[in-house]
């Protein structure tokens, strides 16, 4: 098998420890920025669905400022984004560069799409249920935790496993202007140094790490839609 590997993909052998330490960053940058897209773009999507005119708390003030936020950013280009963000990136974390120069620009890619998310699973939950909620007494928290997000659960999943998937294409994206990770190695020790198999392994895994996602993310989705997640 290792002499199978090094014939098929000698240019990756000869950049080995690159080779794992672009992985490595991709994981990181994936990770990183999935858990605070996962926390911020949730929560961002649950307050556009309780603010909205016909929420159960309604905020005029708060909806719109949201709504113009999520708007803006998810009308930028993840590369033009990467680099308008280059001053708040260097403030935030100091750098511009490597997995933590990436982290920002990620976040601020990734929230807007999994917000928009959010709202459109919330908005499909029955009204009938939110109410009935409301005439038993349940508060503005408890029917978000009790019935939105309990409701909600099968298309959250799939929410969560598309912006996944998505988080997976930016961060080879921001390899592109020196994040590193796998972008990075299949630009630098593949295109520019001309090596077909550097770049061929890393779609090879690419397309590995997706299906993975999605596989999982089904998986999970048709175990809610049979309430056997909280049997």
């Amino acid at each position: 098998m290792k002499d199978l590997f090094q014939a098929l993909f000698p240019n990756v052998v000869k950049y080995w420890s690159m080779f794992i330490d672009s992985l490595v960053a991709t994981a990181q940058m994936f990770l990183i920025a999935g858990a605070l897209t996962l926390l911020i773009g949730g929560t961002f999507g649950i307050l556009l669905i309780v603010t909205k005119p016909d929420g159960i708390k309604p905020n005029k003030a708060v909806h719109a400022a949201f709504e113009l936020m999520t708007n803006v950013f998810r009308s930028i280009p993840f590369i033009i984004l990467l680099i308008f963000l280059i001053p708040l990136t260097r403030f935030i974390v100091g750098t511009s560069i490597g997995v933590a120069g990436a982290i920002v620009p990620l976040v601020f890619g990734a929230v807007p799409f999994f917000t928009r998310q959010v709202e459109s699973a919330l908005s499909d939950v029955d009204t009938g249920k939110i109410e009935a909620a409301r005439a038993m007494g349940s508060g503005t928290w408890g029917i978000v935790f009790r019935v939105y997000l309990r409701e909600a659960l099968p298309d959250l999943i799939r929410v969560v496993t598309i912006t996944a998937i998505s988080l997976v294409g930016l961060t080879t994206s921001a390899g592109a202007v020196g994040a590193g990770g796998l972008g990075s190695f299949a630009i630098n020790q593949g295109q520019n140094m001309h090596y077909q198999d550097v770049v061929n392994l890393c779609v090879i895994l690419l397309l590995i790490v997706v299906s993975v996602i999605q596989f999982i993310g089904n998986t999970l989705s048709r175990a809610a839609v049979n309430r056997k997640l909280w049997r």
